[in-house]
């Protein structure tokens, strides 16, 4: 059944939509900011005598707490605006690095935060001259906001051990995602202990002046940009399903009409988290990319029944009404270098990229996809209307891909290389775009790279989370 909306005509190129550009100094000013953050909280430190108290034992260890407790916060506030969807940092890494970036200063965080509790515990009891475990109870019973900051570092650790790979992969995407607000949760709990004991915090009026700056940016920015705009922008266009088309197997369509969607600031490419109001358990959200370029009529996602969360949408009646935050992710044209293109989509992943193929302006033959798929071609009406209207080549890789490979086993006796230069022999000329399991992807990307194309001519959006 070919339900997409193209319109297009042989060698008609698409209406041109407005793409954000990616400004390459966004993210150096991101990066920036965290370093001087970082090296700012250390020269508080340094200013409040830090350094000449490493000299003794039970002032340098609890000097040496004091730093790894001020860097824990500065971290753990760096980790909130990482993911508090920033419009121009979203835009200028794209929520794959973003999150990894966000899971490598979470975990940094969470082990600062540990050294901070033994160095000050073990300072603190040197000076009084009293056992570990007494001087623990004594901090946590008699010194003011201990406890709030004990329940906060619990929180914390709920957070961290739910979001090891091993846990990721017990849970369902929404369980994990309503656990890991905790971390919100921890880090207001901790503010009280820093503002009423944390000496380093109200030293100086620069040091008040710079953590409750710090505090209320990363208040501000989630209220603003994960609260406020998603909030905004689902009253304004008023969002609800339309039509839902069955796919394949386990697969469906949902057709999405709104107001003004020609105002909505979304391409092809992006995804957004999607919260359907109906039945239970609809305040979940779940993320799921546009499977067609937004027309300014209507939207379309496209997903596989992996879990209750994507399994619901098949039941969904027309006119429900559809709550949503977005868009969001950097793999559209704004990212892209030169005019040819190639495309390699795994699974559920085509979905963005069949999006990019129908918006992305290009002549016959300056596109190609590489589309593996176990079973069943998703859009495959589509994909040669495609190649019909536009010269998009195609080639089709179905069946399982052969061990350490992005390709089928039928290619297993020649290296992944050569068989991607002898379908593109000018594959370096190309922007390359992925989408597809994390395993797949890297296979895609290192074959990229052994046919010369340039990193940053290389653009993947990785599924997990």
């Amino acid at each position: 059944m070919f339900t997409a909306p193209l319109t297009l005509r042989p060698g008609e190129a698409p209406p041109s939509r407005r793409v954000h550009p990616v400004r390459r100094w966004w993210r150096d000013a991101a990066g920036l900011v965290a370093c001087a953050t970082l090296l700012f909280v250390t020269a508080l430190w340094v200013a409040d005598q830090g350094v000449q108290q490493l000299g003794f034992l039970a002032s340098g260890l609890t000097s040496a707490g004091r730093l790894t407790g001020l860097l824990s916060a500065a971290l753990l506030l760096l980790q909130v605006l990482l993911m508090a969807r920033i419009p121009w940092v979203e835009r200028s890494y794209g929520q794959d690095t973003l999150a990894r970036r966000h899971r490598l200063t979470g975990f940094t965080s969470f082990v600062l935060l540990c050294l901070h509790i033994v160095l000050i515990s073990l300072g603190y009891a040197a000076t009084d001259h009293t056992g570990l475990l007494a001087e623990v109870w004594n901090l946590v019973t008699t010194y003011p906001g201990m406890l709030l900051a004990t329940a906060g570092t619990l929180a914390l650790v709920l957070v961290v051990v739910t979001s090891v790979r091993a846990a990721r992969r017990r849970l369902r995407y929404e369980s994990w995602h309503l656990l890991h607000l905790y971390a919100y949760l921890g880090a207001g709990l901790a503010l009280p202990h820093q503002l009423w004991t944390g000496t380093d915090f109200t030293a100086s009026p620069a040091a008040t002046v710079f953590w409750w700056s710090a505090y209320a940016a990363a208040a501000g920015a989630l209220l603003v940009f994960r609260v406020g705009l998603p909030l905004t922008l689902s009253l304004r266009h008023r969002l609800v399903v339309d039509r839902v088309v069955r796919e394949g197997a386990g697969v469906v369509s949902l057709y999405l009409r709104g107001r003004r969607l020609d105002r909505l600031p979304a391409v092809a490419g992006q995804f957004f988290v999607w919260r359907f109001r109906h039945g239970t358990g609809w305040t979940r959200g779940k993320p799921f990319s546009l499977s067609a370029a937004p027309d300014g009529r209507r939207l379309r996602i496209t997903a596989r029944d992996l879990g209750p969360g994507s399994a619901r949408l098949a039941t969904l009646p027309v006119g429900t009404r559809v709550w949503f935050e977005g868009p969001y992710g950097a793999l559209t044209g704004s990212v892209r270098t030169g005019r040819k293109v190639a495309m390699f989509a795994s699974g559920i992943g085509i979905t963005p990229l069949r999006a990019l193929l129908e918006e992305l302006p290009y002549g016959p033959g300056e596109a190609v996809l590489f589309y593996r798929f176990s079973a069943d071609a998703l859009f495959h009406h589509e994909l040669e209307h495609l190649a019909r209207t536009r010269g998009v080549r195609i080639h089709y890789l179905p069946g399982h891909r052969a061990p350490g490979s992005w390709l089928p086993s039928l290619y297993a006796s020649a290296p992944d290389h050569t068989v991607l230069r002898y379908f593109v022999p000018d594959i370096a000329e190309h922007d390359v775009y992925v989408c597809g399991p994390g395993e797949w992807a890297a296979a895609v990307t290192e074959c990229a790279w052994q046919c010369r194309v340039p990193r940053e001519r290389i653009h993947f959006e990785r599924f997990g989370w």
